[in-house]
């Protein structure tokens, strides 16, 4: 059910939107409003955290490794912005909410954003961009932060926007400065650990393993990747990690840090804190003690929710905000990005309980930018209101890494000999003997060749599947997943992709145009082949061009492929329709 659309407060002028946080999601949404900036009918102030301009945080750890550099990493073009008239306060901090009053507290601190000092700014429509922060795990020797509503009361402004001190030789990894605490470590050939073994925190493993760094990934679980992968797809990853020269540390859970004097071990540097103590080991549950001269704690994030909370506007896994983007608590407050949490209000007929918590990909908080950039555009001229957000599909993981190649998307924990119960009501009409009616489960495994696949599927149609080690079958398997394609009976033959005799690629046979390439973008086969068609012949020109492979960049391999085929053919119609 769509909520009727707000009338206008004053038409007579531009639409004063306030957008909180500059992120790639916030500079996505200002890049889609400024056409109507510059045709005078919104007016947007930006306040954002870093003095830095807007960057991919998704691929902060490519450059904490020297893989990529620091203008690879910019999202937007900020001056663009600015000589369109959209107001930056970087270096900057929102404070405070009054939803009565329309206006935020903004404190600048930044050189960025001008002189210090505080100011009301007032806004019709504002925009929550705010992000996450990486969480701290419970570890003695490092501070933790309450963020319950009593803590956040007693705190007041200052637990806006600000994160706890790390001791010295420890660190996240979600920004310019934390990219350049690792940067040093893997340059200097000295010992990684990271804890934690999800996407982000492998993909830095692997990266600084890559470069000469000793790296070492703790976990307390079984296997890496618990949430996207099975036992078996895990393991064969677990192994992979360990030819590629990482050690490997599972079932232990962490429970201190050992620190000493920069003095005890000869290391005075500047670091995220300026006291005396710095990191020394790390100690598990189990009498480990591990040793390293840096720890990464890459154990997931949670979205900044204070702003909101301290504002009265209801939070669960994130801001709670309805279909089209607006806080359940204020028709004129919106949030975007790993901050929102989308759910339908309970006053529009939903059932009980909330769902579709932020899920930290960078493509979905795109669409929204888009999405609500354009509703906020009609709405300053008095246009049409937009039909609802769509639903997000499914998401599809994969680990950037050279030499391993991991993918996996939807349901994924099924195994082959499971019975799934009887639907009463398919049962009751005879359905549920069918077996389209009932979960199928194929896999397929060469642990000794780091290879595995599952597929997971009703009636032919899959609804999840783990791919490591396969690169040309987990491509397939994805444009599959994302088509709602039924798979071929003979599951087999699926596996060929890799196999000796398949000397070509996982662009062969005709294309559809509407295949997508780019899920962070959105950006299909005949986009790309368009844009080559204008003379892109680069992974970095397409790039440029179409948006493909600037998100997570896992796309960029298939990308380089398709500028192979198309550029080869010779043929500006090679696609099919």
């Amino acid at each position: 059910m769509s909520r009727p659309d707000m009338s206008r407060p004053d038409m007579s002028r531009p639409l004063r939107v306030v957008l909180v946080g500059y992120g790639p999601v916030g500079a996505r949404f200002v890049e889609e409003l400024l056409p109507s900036v510059r045709g005078g009918t919104v007016e947007v102030t930006v306040v954002g955290a870093e003095d830095a301009d807007a960057y991919n945080r998704v691929l902060i750890a490519e450059y904490a490794v020297g893989h990529t550099d620091r203008a690879a990493l910019t999202v937007t073009d900020t001056p663009a912005a600015i000589d369109a008239g959209v107001r930056m306060l970087r270096g900057a901090r929102v404070t405070a909410i009054d939803t009565e009053a329309h206006n935020v507290t903004v404190v600048v601190t930044g050189a960025t954003a001008g002189l210090p000092g505080t100011e009301r700014v007032e806004y019709d429509r504002l925009v929550l961009a705010t992000g996450s922060r990486a969480n701290i795990p419970t570890l003695d020797g490092i501070e933790r932060t309450a963020r319950d509503r009593p803590s956040l009361l007693r705190a007041g402004a200052d637990a806006i926007a600000h994160d706890p001190s790390l001791p010295a030789g420890v660190t996240v990894l979600r920004d310019l400065a934390d990219a350049e605490r690792v940067r040093a470590i893997v340059e200097a050939g000295q010992r990684l650990i990271v804890l934690g073994a999800g996407v982000l925190g492998l993909e830095l493993a692997l990266a600084a393993a890559g470069q000469g760094a000793q790296v070492s990934v703790v976990h307390h679980g079984g296997y890496p990747m618990p949430r996207n992968l099975d036992r078996g797809g895990g393991t064969v990853l677990s192994d992979s990690l360990r030819e590629a020269g990482i050690e490997v540390i599972a079932h232990s859970r962490a429970e201190s840090v050992l620190l000493g004097s920069p003095e005890a071990i000869g290391d005075d540097s500047a670091s995220n804190n300026s006291g005396a103590q710095r990191f020394e080991a790390l100690c598990c549950a189990d009498g480990k003690i591990i040793a390293g001269d840096l720890l990464v704690l890459s154990c997931g994030v949670s979205p900044r929710t204070e702003l909101a909370t301290l504002a009265g506007l209801p939070t669960a896994g994130g801001i709670l905000v309805d279909t089209e983007l607006r806080s359940w608590g204020d028709d004129d407050v919106f949030a975007i990005g790993d901050c929102a949490h989308v759910a339908a209000r309970p006053d529009d007929g939903a059932a009980e309980g909330v769902h579709g918590a932020p899920s930290g990909l960078i493509g979905p908080g795109w669409r929204q930018a888009e999405w609500l950039a354009g509703r906020l555009a009609g709405e300053a001229v008095g246009g049409t209101p937009l039909p609802a957000l769509a639903a997000e599909r499914p998401a599809i993981v994969m680990l950037k890494a050279e030499g391993i190649d991991v993918v996996s998307a939807g349901v994924v924990d099924p195994e082959p000999w499971d019975r799934e119960p009887q639907n009463s009501e398919l049962a009751a009409s005879g359905d549920a003997a069918h077996p389209a009616a009932r979960r199928q489960v194929s896999q397929w495994a060469d642990p000794e060749h780091g290879r595995y696949v599952k597929m997971v599927t009703r009636g032919g149609v899959l609804e999840g599947m783990v791919s490591v080690g396969m690169p040309r079958t987990g491509a397939e398997l994805m444009l599959l997943f994302e088509r709602g394609s039924e798979l071929p009976a003979d599951r087999s033959i699926l596996l060929r992709h890799d196999g000796p005799d398949e000397v070509s690629t996982t662009v062969t046979g005709e294309l559809s145009a509407d295949e997508t390439v780019c899920w962070c973008n959105a950006v299909t086969v005949g986009h790309i082949h368009d844009a080559i068609d204008d003379g892109n012949t680069t992974v970095a020109c397409v790039g440029s061009a179409t948006r493909a492979g600037t998100g997570c960049g896992g796309c960029k391999g298939r990308i380089a492929e398709l500028i192979d085929r198309f550029s080869a053919s010779g043929d500006p119609v090679a696609i099919g329709v």
